[in-house]
């Protein structure tokens, strides 16, 4: 027989499985942990939310405002719309329908400074080659909404900027465009017009139940390690 195939195996560290186990409850528990400092940022988020729609509108003037200052605000403000610039962001559904947003820029009243305002969705023709037609107020109007600022979105291909008609907007992107001076926000319209625009905006989802969720997922992952750690433990040693 030969001697090497009857040679014992080399003994594994008994403190290898140790070391694995705890380094798996650390990393997990602290996945958990992790993922509830974001819900209570997000609950922080929805608390600020909530105080601000119970706040007075802020007025939006001349004055640059930050976007941070703004986000999720109830705003109002004065002026006169500037169809020549509007643009129709698309792929926006409602009720099932295609259609578009309409972004079209507020110039306040007796300056220089505009507002980006989304006045609403309209549904889109069966002739994408046609656009349709968007009445809008003349002269100073006054408008109510809340302010958002765009988030980050994924573009398969890059917005051709000199058309009417966009995938995904921001005050950066517009003013690039358009070379007007305007606030970091986009208003979403609640105050009624006229204009046959649907404005129902959903209420933002902050994701705190989600949060919830996928820390409860790593605290069980963290239990279960433990667990098995546990239960093989005890079963070697019986062994021996």
């Amino acid at each position: 027989m030969d001697s090497q195939s009857s040679s014992p195996r080399p003994r594994r560290p008994r403190w290898v499985p140790i070391a694995a186990s705890l380094v798996g409850i650390a990393l997990t528990a602290s996945a958990g942990n992790w993922q509830l400092n974001r819900a209570a940022e997000k609950e922080r988020l929805q608390a600020a939310f909530d105080a601000g729609a119970a706040a007075p509108a802020i007025h939006l003037g001349v004055e640059p405002l930050g976007a941070e200052q703004l986000r999720l605000r109830k705003v109002e403000a004065e002026g006169e719309f500037v169809p020549q610039a509007r643009v129709l962001l698309d792929n926006r559904i409602h009720a099932g329908v295609a259609g578009y947003h309409v972004i079209m820029p507020l110039r306040l009243a007796g300056t220089g400074m505009h507002v980006l305002v989304n006045r609403g969705w309209v549904a889109a023709g069966r002739d994408r080659t046609r656009l349709p037609e968007i009445h809008t107020p003349a002269g100073v109007v006054r408008i109510e909404g809340t302010a958002v600022v765009p988030g980050r979105f994924l573009e398969l291909a890059s917005t051709d900027q000199s058309g009417a008609v966009w995938q995904n907007l921001t005050p950066e992107r517009f003013v690039a465009s358009k070379a007007l001076q305007v606030q970091p926000v986009v208003v979403e319209q609640t105050s009624g017009a006229d204009d046959g625009l649907v404005r129902e905006w959903a209420r933002p989802d902050f994701g705190i139940a989600k949060h919830y969720s996928y820390a409860a997922q790593w605290f069980i992952f963290s239990g279960l390690i433990a667990l098995l750690f546990g239960f093989f433990h005890v079963r070697n040693a019986r062994k021996k």
